[in-house]
Formats: structure tokens, C-alpha cells, sequence
């Protein structure tokens, strides 16, 4: 299934309650290019710390980990500048 694009969202899979606020933001700053929602995984362990999380840069940008409840998305995002985007992230999201 194609996903589709709406500015630099480019959405294939549904998104967790709570998660297109984030991205919506993060949508705004001018080093990202391109954000890419993940699947959404079900854990069977307790619930944890909900938000959104820098997990590791990747060639491209950031991977990002959505907590809600019991359920997890990854979130990709496609970014000229690393250091800045993790500078704005903290910033804004921290």
C-alpha cells in the first residue's frame, strides 16, 4: 500500500492518539525534511513512561519512539542536521 504525502508527512500507517501534535510541530522546523510515521507494536508489559523519545540518529536523521499506554510507533525523521534537530527536540519536547 503507497503511503501518502501531506507536506513533509508522509503517512502510511495509522497514527497513535496524541502523536500528530508532535509531529505537526516538528513539521515546522526547517531542518527536517521528511517525517515518516512507523507501524504501531502492542507490548504486553506494563505501561511505562508515555511521550516521545529520542532513541538514535540514523544516516538520514532521528528515530523516534511514541509511547502510549501499551502501544508503540516508531517515527523516523529525515533531517539536514542531526545536532540541530536533536537541540531542537530537547528544546521543544524535553
Amino acid at each position: 500500500m503507497p503511503g501518502r504525502r501531506v507536506g513533509k508527512l508522509k503517512v502510511q500507517h495509522h497514527i497513535l492518539e496524541g502523536l500528530e501534535e508532535y509531529l505537526r510541530e516538528m513539521e515546522r522546523w526547517d531542518v527536517v525534511s521528511s517525517i515518516i510515521p512507523g507501524r504501531i507494536v502492542r507490548q504486553n508489559r506494563g505501561k511505562g513512561v508515555n511521550g516521545l523519545f529520542l532513541k538514535y540518529p540514523t544516516l538520514t536523521g532521528y528515530k523516534l519512539l511514541y509511547k502510549k499506554g501499551t502501544s508503540v510507533q516508531e517515527v523516523f525523521v529525515v533531517c539536514s542536521d542531526r545536532d540541530a534537530f536533536e537541540k531542537l527536540f530537547r528544546e521543544r519536547f524535553s
